[in-house]
């Protein structure tokens, strides 16, 4: 029965960390999308709002399907979807494209990426899951890593109002990890998605009609690797690719590998971004970049590794699967069914 179990545990995890690099490297597909858009006359409100509209549209049958008639439960979960939608999606995209308005792109994706070592900070304070020396290790490598992949030994200059925005856009990053791992809620994880999607679509619009978001479009088509697309067709893809499958990949694989793990993994993001600007817009990452790359990777393992040694204090989330693991590994296999089966305790999806 214990193999079972931990056989279960770990095919979970490996979902998980699949499910967090589908949802990395969709994510990272907007960018070299967007970019061309943005050289032919669009904003960058403009584009994120369609992204986000058409993404809700499309996740949110779905959703409505995966609650299965259980609307309480989306009511009592409103809470947690009107903030996931607020901070983690409207909030996380407004802020970001607001810090590159007025400081270069390098430093804001680094700024915002710092996300990970926050919600470390934040289990520890919140929920007293204090982490290891090799997380701890693996998020300086990480960080390293990403120094590298964004070349900033190259120089670049910063401002105090980018710097602002950025590190709001890191707040909504950060949410987004937890919320998504967050199972106490109940609500199904595409059901999240299609929510958080509307939500923010919804505050996106408002910043829009306000004028605080500049709205701008182009009837240009626009080139990838010397062809030339209609605008449509990349909108369509920003919503179904880098909204649609990137957010609700992503929850799913925080469900089964927690907020800490899973924001780790997600910083492949930035290098699969580096990887599409190479593939779709002809910019060849330097050889520091790669090197950057492979620190990250290192970084996701020992973080991975950490796991194994964090320590919960008395009022934790509840365990996911790859984290009932990591309790079999430790106590053996007495301790890890004493923890399945105490009240309230989360359960394998």
């Amino acid at each position: 029965m214990t193999t079972l179990t931990r056989d279960a545990s770990r095919e979970t995890a490996r979902t998980g960390v699949l499910l967090a690099l589908t949802s990395a490297i969709t994510f990272a597909l907007s960018g070299a999308l967007a970019r061309p858009m943005l050289d032919s006359g669009w904003t960058a409100g403009s584009i994120v709002l369609l992204r986000i509209a058409i993404g809700a549209l499309v996740v949110l049958p779905f959703g409505v399907v995966a609650l299965r008639g259980r609307w309480e439960l989306l009511r009592r979960a409103a809470p947690t979807v009107v903030l996931y939608g607020g901070l983690a999606v409207a909030g996380a995209q407004y802020c970001y494209f607001s810090a590159v308005r007025t400081m270069e792109v390098g430093p804001a994706l680094l700024i915002e990426y710092t996300a990970p070592a926050a919600v470390v900070v934040w289990m520890w304070l919140a929920h007293g899951q204090r982490p290891g020396r090799l997380t701890v290790a693996g998020a300086v490598v990480a960080a390293l890593g990403l120094v590298l992949v964004l070349d900033l030994f190259a120089g670049a200059d910063v401002d105090v109002r980018g710097t602002a925005w950025a590190l709001a856009a890191m707040v909504g990053a950060a949410a987004y990890f937890v919320i998504s791992a967050d199972e106490r809620s109940g609500i199904p994880p595409i059901t999240l998605a299609a929510g958080g999607l509307v939500v923010g679509g919804v505050l996106l619009g408002v910043l829009a009609v306000t004028g605080l978001m500049p709205m701008a479009s182009s009837s240009s088509t626009v080139a990838y690797a010397g062809v030339d697309v209609a605008p449509w067709t990349v909108l369509l893809a920003l919503g179904l690719v880098t909204a649609a499958l990137a957010y609700t990949t992503g929850i799913a694989a925080s469900r089964r590998l927690g907020s800490r793990l899973a924001s780790f993994v997600a910083l492949s993001e930035v290098v699969a971004a580096v990887v599409w600007a190479w593939l779709l817009l002809d910019q060849l990452p330097a050889p520091v970049q790669f090197l950057g790359g492979g620190l990250i990777l290192a970084g996701v393992i020992g973080v991975k590794l950490g796991e194994r040694s964090v320590v919960v204090g008395t009022d934790p989330l509840p365990l996911t699967p790859a984290e009932h693991e990591v309790v079999a590994d430790d106590a053996g296999a007495r301790v890890a069914d004493d923890v399945v089966h105490q009240p309230g305790a989360a359960t394998a999806s």
